[in-house]
């Protein structure tokens, strides 16, 4: 199922409603989700949290313990993230930590770089904190998705940007100048 906007605020209200209920959460929305919410014209499949500790996700999983459960909290060793995942009205939500060191303060999922680099995104009553555009970016050009590297630079020409956080991320991830040049041709326009 690919999310809409309407369908990606109301399973954020519902989820965050139930889990901040439950306990503390102290989240970053990462991946599509976070680019869908401050207006990038992508279509995630699923909702990403990323929180600080494992508690947390066991916090989340209490919260949501009446939907249907997709992945108990388990530690993946393969990631090296502790994680679960659950289907609230038909959307898929996951919550992990990210557990591999990095020295990077600008890696999307790992590190510091999503606890010091993200915008708060109104919704409604309530602010949702979603990793930076510019560490979105990156990740995208990181996994070879040109198409929606594309469309986050589209948004960041037409919302302005941070270009020293961009060029940091783009340089943790290691993204070569050829990689980089169309994306930051789109931003320039």
């Amino acid at each position: 199922m690919m999310l809409t906007t309407g369908q990606l605020r109301d399973t954020l209200a519902t989820v965050l409603d139930l889990v901040e209920r439950e306990g503390s959460f102290d989240y970053r929305l990462i991946g599509t989700a976070a680019d869908l919410l401050r207006g990038v014209p992508l279509q995630p499949a699923d909702v990403d949290f990323l929180v600080r500790t494992r508690a947390e996700i066991d916090t989340f999983a209490r919260a949501l313990a009446a939907f249907r459960c997709l992945t108990p909290p388990t530690w993946l060793d393969c990631g090296g993230q502790y994680y679960a995942a659950y289907e609230v009205d038909g959307v898929e939500v996951d919550a992990s930590t990210v557990e591999t060191p990095t020295e990077s303060g600008f890696i999307e999922a790992r590190g510091s770089g999503p606890w010091t680099h993200f915008r708060e995104i109104e919704m409604g009553e309530r602010s949702i904190k979603a990793v930076a555009p510019e560490l979105r970016l990156a990740t995208e050009l990181s996994r070879d998705r040109q198409d929606k590297a594309a469309l986050i630079a589209r948004w960041l020409h037409d919302h302005g940007h941070d270009a020293a956080l961009l060029t940091n991320a783009l340089d943790a991830h290691g993204i070569a100048a050829d990689a980089r040049a169309p994306v930051l041709a789109i931003i320039a326009g």
